[in-house]
């Protein structure tokens, strides 16, 4: 189920990204509810994979296809807890954003 939730999210969402429109997906939850599972998966068993993982996959499929088009990738992946902010992607993950 899990894998057919993510093809669908992942097929609305990152197809209309490949055609220039912005994307987001946004886990909320309890603690301990499932979040960073649902976004990040795991590696194998492959249909454990999260949304971020097969979202890439689709993105960079789809520009491998196109022909004749330019792309800019862009992702950001941030942490909101207690109302601090953090990107998870940045040099340090621990520092806070303003």
């Amino acid at each position: 189920a899990k894998g057919e939730v993510n093809s669908y999210l992942g097929f609305l969402h990152f197809q209309s990204v490949t055609e220039g429109y912005n994307s987001t997906i946004f886990a909320y939850g309890q603690t301990g509810s499932g979040k960073s599972f649902t976004m990040q998966g795991v590696v194998d068993p492959s249909t454990q994979k999260g949304i971020i993982p097969r979202a890439f996959e689709h993105i960079f499929e789809s520009i491998q296809c196109a022909e004749n088009a330019k792309f800019l990738v862009r992702a950001s992946y941030l942490e909101i807890y207690n109302e601090d902010i953090r990107d998870l992607l940045g040099a340090d993950t621990k520092q806070k954003l303003e």
